[in-house]
């Protein structure tokens, strides 16, 4: 069995004729917060109902803390944390009595650690839940979630409905909270610029296949975008070594994969060139996944595998 805290082998899952999930497989290290991002619908809700046992794979296999996700035992589940885009929280409840509950419900439970982190995210002990804003209550089920030390935390788009401050404060509170602990993390986000402030590593799904599976410095330091306007008839290059080719008003967007300082000079020869940047995660996830209609080359999914799954 691998020392991985996640894993996903060959897993596909459909519901009637949608095949939601088509052969899923990645791991998640030890320590390793890991971004599985994707456009809606494209299965990471499903992965991670799978994950946690709420839905068997009708194909494959998943494991968490070493254990097949079809047959969790109370031992691994409280080892696991939640927090989802809904924010359930007891509407009944006020913050003390939320984590007076959890305390009473969990044996590793840390009541003084969570109302510390409420006091220091200005949550009142005697506020009522159905008084909180949804960034509030974003925090406390961060808060919850964590004081029972997780060595897994699975967030499913805790930020969504947030505005940009409230994504900010919630990004700040899980660094803060999660500091030093060695928690693993696996999370889905819409929000590709606040993946980019915490994740180690990014898997990209795209109608139920993982496209991408590398770390984020590798992506950074590999991929390369830039403009170019041909002199002529010159042709857009072809090859491995291009991701993709966007037709401009005046010339193309290139992205490109491991390109080499002659491959640049070519392109310089025979055109402008722009100065080759580093694309932003959200520039690299519109050009895996979409558009619909990605440009003048189809997409060359098979070798931007090959040259980043091993990443």
């Amino acid at each position: 069995m691998s020392s991985a805290v996640v894993t996903f082998d060959g897993v596909h899952r459909w519901f009637g004729k949608s095949h939601v999930l088509r052969g899923l497989s990645f791991e998640v290290a030890p320590g390793q917060v890991y971004a599985l991002l994707g456009r809606n619908g494209a299965g990471k809700t499903t992965a991670l109902r799978i994950l946690l046992g709420f839905l068997a794979p009708l194909a494959g296999s998943a494991h968490v803390l070493g254990r097949d996700c079809t047959d969790l035992l109370p031992e691994q589940r409280g080892r696991i944390g939640y927090v989802g885009e809904e924010h359930r929280l007891y509407p009944t409840m006020t913050v003390q009595q939320a984590v007076n509950f959890e305390a009473a419900t969990r044996s590793t439970f840390r009541k003084d650690f969570a109302l510390e982190a409420a006091k220091r995210c200005g949550l009142r002990s005697g506020q009522r839940v159905p008084f909180l804003s949804r960034g509030q209550r974003a925090q406390l089920s961060l808060i919850l979630a964590v004081a029972s030390g997780p060595d897994l935390l699975i967030c499913d788009d805790p930020a969504l409905g947030l505005d940009v401050v409230m994504r900010r404060e919630f990004l700040d509170v899980m660094i803060d909270l999660l500091a030093d602990t060695g928690c693993t993390v696996l999370f889905s986000s819409h929000f590709l610029s606040d993946v980019e402030r915490v994740a180690d590593r990014v898997g990209i799904l795209h109608e139920g296949a993982l496209l991408v599976d590398a770390r984020l410095d590798d992506l950074k330091q590999r991929v390369r975008k830039c403009i170019w306007v041909p002199n002529g008839d010159a042709k857009p290059p072809v090859g491995d070594n291009v991701l993709r080719v966007g037709a401009r008003r005046q010339g193309f967007d290139l992205t490109l994969l491991d390109a080499t300082e002659a491959m640049f000079a070519d392109l310089a020869k025979s055109g402008e060139l722009s100065p080759p940047e580093a694309p932003s995660l959200e520039d690299l996830f519109l050009d895996i996944t979409g558009p619909e209609q990605p440009g003048m080359l189809r997409e060359p999914i098979e070798q931007f595998l090959s040259k980043t799954g091993g990443a």
